[in-house]
This record gives C-alpha cells, sequence and structure tokens, in this order.
C-alpha cells in the first residue's frame, strides 16, 4: 500500500498551465469525505489564471493539429502505460479525495487509462472520403479536421476518468484543452497533468485550472471566441446553463448530463443474475454515478423475492472508510451529499414506503450512508423522479411489460437503463421501446472505453468513447472539384 503522508506530500497543487506549475494567493481545501478533515490544499484559480490557460492552448493550436496521427496516438499511448505503472498512486489519490474503495479506485484507473490507449489507435483512423458526384462532372471530397480548442468540464465522482474521456479524443483528433475539474476533487486530475508532462506532450496542448468559482471563472472563456468547443459531464442543471451560455457563440457541445435509470426485473429474470446485477449498477461508486440504478421495477410475482435478496446483500456490505481492508461502501463525497439523500429516503417514507434495510448515516465522523433498500415506493416519490447520487434502491411493482415501459419512460432523462429477462422475445421488446441512449441486457455494468457513452433527452448530448467518441472533436470539410 501506499504511504499515504508521503504521497499526499508529492502532490502537485498548482494549476497546470503553457506546461508550468502555476500557484496563486487563494487556496481551497481538498477534504477526505470519510474524515471531513482536510488532506491538503490546492491553489484556487482567478479569472486571469484560466485566461491565461485559453491562451496556451490557443498558441498551441495550430502545431498541435498538424502533428502526425501517429505521434498523438503514440503520446497517448505512453501516458496510459504510465498511467498503469503508477496505479496504486492514482488509486489511493482518489479514495482519499473522493471516498470510494481502493478496489473501486483500481479498477478507475484501469477503465480511466484505456481511454488514453484507445484514442492513441483511434488517431491514426480519421478518415475522409471521395466520391464521383451522382450526375457525373465533379467529384466530392470530405475532409476531416481538429474542432479546434476545447474547454472540458469535469465532475468529481470519476476524476480519472472522466478526465480521460475527454483528453484522449480532444488529443488524437489534434485539439488543445484547457480541463476544469470539479474542485471537490482536483488531485487526481494534478497528478495526471504531471503524467502527461513527463511523456512530453508539448507545452499549452492541455492545461489545467482548478476553481472553487466555476461559473464565473469559466463563463469568460465560453465568451472567448478563440474557443471552439465545450464538453461537460455532470447535472442537468448546470447542463442548461452551459448550453445557453455557449449558444451565444454557437460552440460545438458535448453534454453528459443527469440520469434516472431504471433497473427492470422482468417476471422470467435468473433471479440470481438479477441480484448480482442490482448490486453492481447500484452500488458502484457508492451510487454515485450517472448510470447508477435509481428506479427498481419490478413484476409482481418475483418483488417479494428480490427485494428480500438485495436487502440481504446491500445490508451485508462492510461501510467504512475506501482505505481499509475488507470496506464495500465508502462515504458520500459532502454533508449535502449525505443529507440530500437522507430527505429522500425520509420523504418516500412518509409517501407510504417501507425500510427493508438501511434508511440513515451511519454514526461517527465522515459522510457514510447505509446501504438501503425501500419497498412499497410510490411513482410520485421524490426519489424516484430525481437523480439519488447514493446507496439507495428503491423498489416498485408492475404487472405487465407495458406497465414497466411506461414506468421506466416516465422521466425527462434517458441516459441507461437496464432490463433482466429470459424471455429473449419480450426482452428485446422491451429493450427497443425504452427512451435511453444505453441499456444493460441481463447486466449490472456495461460502460466500456470501446462503446459510445451518452443519452437521449434531457441526459445530453453527443457520445464519448467508441469510434463515435473522437468525432466530437472533428469537424468535416466538403470540397467539390468540377473537372
Amino acid at each position: 500500500m501506499v504511504d499515504t503522508s508521503d504521497l499526499i506530500a508529492r502532490l502537485p497543487t498548482s494549476h497546470y498551465v503553457e506546461g508550468r506549475w502555476v500557484g496563486g494567493p487563494r487556496t481551497l481545501d481538498v477534504v477526505n469525505p470519510a474524515t471531513g478533515t482536510p488532506i491538503t490544499q490546492v491553489a484556487d484559480a482567478s479569472g486571469e489564471v484560466a485566461m491565461a490557460a485559453l491562451a496556451a492552448a490557443v498558441a498551441a493550436q495550430e502545431e498541435w493539429a498538424a502533428t502526425d496521427p501517429r505521434y498523438r496516438g503514440e503520446l497517448l499511448r505512453a501516458a496510459y502505460e504510465r498511467i498503469i505503472e503508477r496505479a496504486d498512486e492514482f488509486a489511493t489519490v482518489m479514495t482519499l479525495e473522493m471516498g470510494k474503495t481502493l478496489a473501486e479506485s483500481r479498477g478507475e484507473v484501469v477503465y480511466g487509462a484505456e481511454f488514453f490507449r484507445w484514442f492513441s489507435e483511434e488517431a491514426a483512423r480519421v478518415h475522409g472520403r471521395y466520391a464521383i458526384a451522382p450526375l457525373g462532372g465533379s467529384r466530392l471530397i470530405t475532409m476531416k479536421h481538429p474542432v479546434g480548442p476545447a474547454l472540458a468540464i469535469t465532475p468529481w465522482n470519476f476524476p480519472l476518468a472522466m478526465a480521460t474521456r475527454k483528453i484522449g479524443p480532444a488529443l488524437a483528433a489534434g485539439c488543445t484543452l484547457v480541463l476544469k475539474p470539479a474542485s471537490a476533487t482536483p488531485l487526481t486530475s494534478l497528478l495526471l497533468m504531471e503524467v502527461l508532462h513527463e511523456v512530453g506532450v508539448p507545452t499549452g496542448v492541455v492545461n489545467c485550472v482548478v476553481t472553487s468559482r466555476s461559473g464565473s471563472t469559466m463563463a469568460p472563456l465560453i465568451a472567448d471566441p478563440r474557443l471552439r468547443k465545450l464538453t461537460f459531464t455532470g447535472s442537468t442543471d448546470v447542463g442548461r446553463t452551459l448550453l445557453a451560455q455557449a449558444s451565444r457563440r454557437v460552440l460545438r457541445t458535448s453534454m453528459e448530463l443527469g440520469g434516472n435509470a431504471p433497473f427492470v426485473v422482468l417476471a422470467s429474470a435468473d433471479l440470481d443474475r438479477a441480484v448480482e446485477g442490482a448490486v453492481a449498477a447500484k452500488m458502484r461508486n457508492i451510487g454515485e454515478a450517472c448510470t447508477a440504478a435509481n428506479r427498481f421495477l419490478v413484476h409482481a410475482s418475483v418483488a417479494d423475492e428480490f427485494t428480500r435478496r438485495l436487502a440481504e446483500r446491500l445490508g451485508g456490505m462492510r461501510v467504512g472508510n475506501g482505505l481499509e481492508d475488507g470496506v464495500e461502501v465508502g462515504p458520500l463525497i459532502d454533508d449535502g451529499a449525505l443529507a440530500h439523500v437522507e430527505a429522500l429516503v425520509a420523504e418516500a417514507v412518509d409517501d407510504g414506503a417501507t425500510v427493508v434495510t438501511g434508511g440513515g448515516r451511519m454514526p461517527g465522523e465522515g459522510f457514510f450512508m447505509r446501504p438501503t433498500v425501500l419497498a412499497d415506493v410510490r411513482p410520485a416519490s421524490r426519489v424516484v423522479r430525481e437523480e439519488i447520487f447514493g446507496p439507495v434502491a428503491p423498489v416498485m411493482t408492475f404487472e405487465t411489460a407495458d406497465e414497466a415501459v411506461q414506468l421506466a419512460n416516465a422521466t425527462e432523462f434517458g441516459l441507461i437503463a437496464y432490463v433482466f429477462g429470459q424471455d429473449i422475445s419480450e426482452t428485446l421488446r422491451v429493450v427497443e421501446r425504452l427512451q435511453t441512449g444505453m441499456v444493460g441486457l441481463n447486466s449490472g455494468l456495461i460502460s466500456n472505453p470501446a462503446a459510445p457513452f451518452g443519452g437521449v433527452k434531457e441526459s445530453g448530448l453527443g457520445r464519448e468513447g467508441g469510434f463515435e467518441g473522437i468525432e466530437e472533436y472533428l469537424e468535416t470539410k466538403y470540397v467539390g472539384v468540377t473537372l
């Protein structure tokens, strides 16, 4: 295990701008949610520092876009390998600042690094097109160009993977970038900047600024005519605000926003498999994931048995500091998040729900919530209308597949859904009617760098990962040639 005191002492705590570490007079605390106490302090950017980061990205854009695709790919591959070499450091930092267990942090290191490996291979596979016009007499040529300097705003819940999922395709496409990580979990991003610096990413190509005043600090960058791309992962409310700001200059945008994932258990489901999938879909990252199962829609004929088994599994999970051996559930990110989850549970009970296991916070220091299963939840309860972002599983029942689809689609969100059933005809009919960008079919975990990640409705715009991911950072130019 990594010596945490030594690691914290070695971590970069300044902004990374134009290839240099830049401090400032203001700082902000990075708090360990398992103890509620500060880990360290990092620089808190002013508007001037943020604009300097954009200026650096702009200055580097033309030369970076002109580099050979293979060169860009090899830098990303080197960064992938370096992250894997330093996996224990990255995992420890993530657990310290975000709270997830070391096992989950190690999983995120592999997942996050894989975006660099995937896009290192995609850099050399950007294609144009040549065609003869249908009526003859001319030729149609299309070519792809990098969009230009990008601003990437990432959340606190997956501090490595959300950064690499944006930096990877941007660099592969030939775009420079300014990264603005969440102020709650900046240390992982700053450590990532150290890796990119070590492997030789040129000056100004990637920059990183941390700020506790995100709105006022980022707004001038979004309004700046030199910025050409905005990519954001976070809440739908903030996404709406950013889209409004971006619309003034018709910025290219990609938005990965909130979710309210239904987990549908059909009458034909293998319950052993469904319960395992439910634990994975609900408890990954302490439930603090946009892909987390938020509403459990279970056929009435199997609801009691499913609920009992799920409660046994969640109720038996060990809660504690993610650095400790055997811990399966870490703390929520802060006291506000914990209070929000507690309020959702209390309101559901007031609406008539029954607490099968859990139900409240753990005593003592830190921001710990007991894994909770609720039965007899009403469709109007806030716990199934809003994103929970915590270890709470509300169960509702249905009688027919049509009712399950209606309940699943009764939300403004459409990121991901999960469906469990052994009747392939019924299962596929349900999957085809779900209004989501992704579906886990008999699987509670489907995120993969080689697959397009994204939603429909108010869960966002665009896709990250897969063959589609690099297209978000490319423009298409058409050239008509008359013979």
